[in-house]
């Protein structure tokens, strides 16, 4: 029996991290790839294969099978999903023909709030937390570039099979993932969360890329106060972050691209939907929660809502 696993959402993470999974096994006997795609992405993979573009390389990857149709696609293992937050459950209620009561289900989206949301579809399954570090966008259909080395995938589970997820991870490591299966998975994923949210409302408030944010002092003062806002809310809800981890938050962003943004600049450019309930509306509803004030989160929610 082959372990079958699908990938929802062939954007920048499940492209780059589905496609090193599809080159690894594409002739294997033990694991099968699956990319669950529609519209002209699925019609492009399946003519042309997913290309993958890094800073040195490329290559073109070919999956077992390109569909939507949960008929086609068929039980799954694993499911990887790494859609927009803000289609969780629309993507996930269509291919609820491919889960089973054993099909562990792994989210790499940008918020905190997926595995909550995705047990409330599927009570029955285990659902682990996850997260990625990583630059890659969508270049266009079918054809996803990746920026720059840094790249890791972060994932566990408190309550979730330690034999399967042990077994994911082999699969990881052998088509050269840089993942970690975590002990303190909360925690690696609110760190990711302090990263991306304040990035995330940053930039699409200010309409200003890392390098412009980091070189205009009133920019900057903006994306730190961020910082000091969310990492209070994470120690108020009891979670271990590193002391300096605003300090380490600012060096990851020094380290990015001058020219990157985040993906949700870039949809709010592009007139898009965009993942505002995640990466900014959730820290300030949190904050209400907690008696935590986010005045800056506020704002920036306040702003960006007349637009989302």
């Amino acid at each position: 029996m082959k372990t079958r696993i699908g990938i929802l959402g062939l954007g920048g993470v499940g492209g780059y991290f589905g496609g090193l999974l599809a080159k690894e096994f594409e002739n294997s006997e033990t694991v099968e790839i699956i990319f669950i795609a529609r519209g002209n992405t699925q019609v492009q993979v399946r003519q042309n294969g997913l290309k993958v573009i890094m800073d040195e390389s490329e290559m073109i990857v070919h999956p077992a099978i390109v569909s939507n149709d949960p008929r086609e696609i068929g039980k799954l293992d694993y499911l990887i999903c790494a859609t927009k937050t803000y289609d969780i459950e629309s993507s996930l209620t269509s291919v609820s023909g491919c889960i089973t009561k054993n099909t562990v289900i792994l989210p790499l989206y940008n918020g905190v709030d997926a595995p909550e949301r995705i047990s409330a579809l599927y009570p029955d399954n285990e659902v682990l937390q996850g997260c990625v570090y990583i630059v890659s966008k969508i270049e266009s259909p079918a054809v996803i570039r990746k920026v720059g080395f840094y790249e890791k995938l972060f994932f566990g589970s408190a309550t979730a099979s330690m034999q399967k997820m042990k077994a994911l991870q082999a699969i990881f490591l052998q088509a050269k993932i840089q993942s970690t299966l975590a002990t303190e998975i909360e925690e690696a994923v609110w760190e990711k969360y302090v990263f991306i949210a304040a990035l995330a409302s940053a930039t699409s408030y200010l309409d200003q890329n890392v390098g412009e944010i980091m070189a205009t002092p009133e920019s900057r003062q903006v994306y730190v106060a961020l910082l000091h806002e969310i990492t209070l809310l994470a120690a108020v809800k009891g979670l271990n972050l590193p002391n300096d981890i605003i300090m380490q938050t600012i060096q990851k962003l020094e380290k990015c691209p001058a020219d990157m943004t985040s993906s949700m600049h870039r949809d709010v450019r592009a007139g898009n939907p965009f993942e505002l309930d995640s990466l900014t509306e959730y820290v300030v509803n949190e904050g209400l929660k907690y008696e935590v004030e986010t005045p800056t989160f506020q704002k920036i929610f306040d702003k960006l809502s007349q637009v989302n």
